[in-house]
């Protein structure tokens, strides 16, 4: 695994060469071993997905990553995975093979207790409980984890809190109730105070190796302004990314909405948190349907094509896209295929999609200043 990360490391030094030769500029190669940071590039996205790792999300094996790059014919700057607070312990082990295989590791860090039912109230790890301290020490235990982990992560805390269907969801904690000494609405006041509370936490163990990412989802459910991205906003010192999940048709008799329906008003809504953070598409996919299209929206392989043609286009602050590569059961028992090859045509235009220079698959990486 390391030679295969030395190549990668290789071939990102050398770009970077190139670059530094056109500005006049000498580049010195990176140790990916040593302490580095992930550059947000200047021009295109960086390409990621979730190989469908398990229910619990954590299944990471260096097979899956290599079988799903061969099929894509790209390698994966960013690689996606979970670690829910029922498993109590650190994924030191998944996050290694990543890091070696020389793609970044983006951790959906879930506040859930199993069995990891959606559209269900808070469990024992419920925001009031975090607040409480309950669970400082394994926040401090994950904490000083990750520092020895010691190489660059995305860390996700209470990912789509504006939807629903996870326990964390400002709608369990008081909703559209109007806080008046915190002049916010209690519900999405409770899920700020919360993360703050955990980054805090951990910034405090010394683990500045991780960059944060505040997580939504496109819209809101319910569509209301107390459950809009602003009101759940933690501040800026406290992100480093801003993050949107975009998902298409996942069951039979709905359309599938085209992309842009779907991604610009989110867009423009995350913008104006910050005018400098980078947006990270960090969840994309629909379903596969094939006659989605005869009653409205577009087909699969069309509306991956638009995806991967407008991502890195029509909205500049996107850099990055992870999509999520999986076979997913709903609530009334259905399936939604979002796999990339979940027909030929899907699998071809993600194939096509990915090979433009536009999206970057080796991370950029720059050696941070020695302490």
């Amino acid at each position: 695994m390391r030679m295969f990360f030395a190549v990668i490391v290789v071939v990102v030094a050398s770009s970077l060469a190139l670059i530094g030769c056109r500005r006049g500029v000498a580049v010195a190669p990176v140790d990916p071993n040593g302490p580095v940071e992930v550059v947000i590039p200047e021009l295109g996205a960086y390409t990621g997905a979730f190989m469908d790792f398990g229910d619990a999300e954590d299944d990471v094996t260096l097979e899956t990553i290599e079988d799903f790059e061969q099929m894509v014919g790209k390698h994966q700057a960013i690689i996606a995975s979970s670690s829910y607070w029922g498993e109590q312990n650190f994924p030191a082990d998944n996050l290694n093979v990543i890091w070696r295989h020389g793609s970044l590791p983006l951790v959906f860090w879930s506040p859930w207790d199993r069995p990891y039912e959606e559209d269900h109230g808070p469990d024992k790890f419920g925001l009031t409980e975090i607040l409480a301290g309950k669970w400082d020490a394994y926040i401090d235990k994950w904490a000083d984890a990750a520092r020895s982990f010691g190489h660059p992560m995305i860390v996700v805390f209470g990912v789509e809190m504006n939807g629903t269907w996870f326990p964390w969801s400002g709608a369990y904690y008081g909703g559209a109730e109007w806080d008046k000494d915190q002049n916010n609405w209690k519900g999405p006041e409770t899920f700020r105070k919360a993360y703050r509370y955990v980054v805090d936490r951990v910034r405090a163990r010394g683990a500045s190796n991780i960059k944060w990412m505040f997580h939504t989802n496109n819209y809101p459910y319910p569509y209301e302004t107390w459950n809009c991205a602003p009101a759940y906003y933690p501040g800026s010192d406290y992100v480093d990314w801003l993050g949107l999940s975009v998902y298409g048709q996942q069951y039979k008799d709905e359309p599938n909405p085209d992309i842009p329906s779907l991604v610009n008003w989110p867009y423009e809504e995350m913008s104006r948190l910050d005018p400098h953070k980078p947006i990270m598409i960090a969840e994309w996919a629909t379903g596969e349907f094939p006659h989605s299209a005869e009653g409205g929206g577009v087909g699969k392989a069309k509306w991956i094509t638009q995806g991967l043609t407008l991502f890195p286009t029509r909205y500049p602050r996107i850099k990055a896209a992870v999509y999520w590569h999986e076979r997913w059961q709903n609530a009334d028992g259905s399936f939604s295929n979002l796999r990339v090859n979940s027909s030929v045509e899907a699998l071809r235009a993600y194939r096509e999609g990915v090979a433009n220079p536009d999206w970057l698959g080796d991370l950029i990486l720059r050696t941070l200043p020695k302490k």
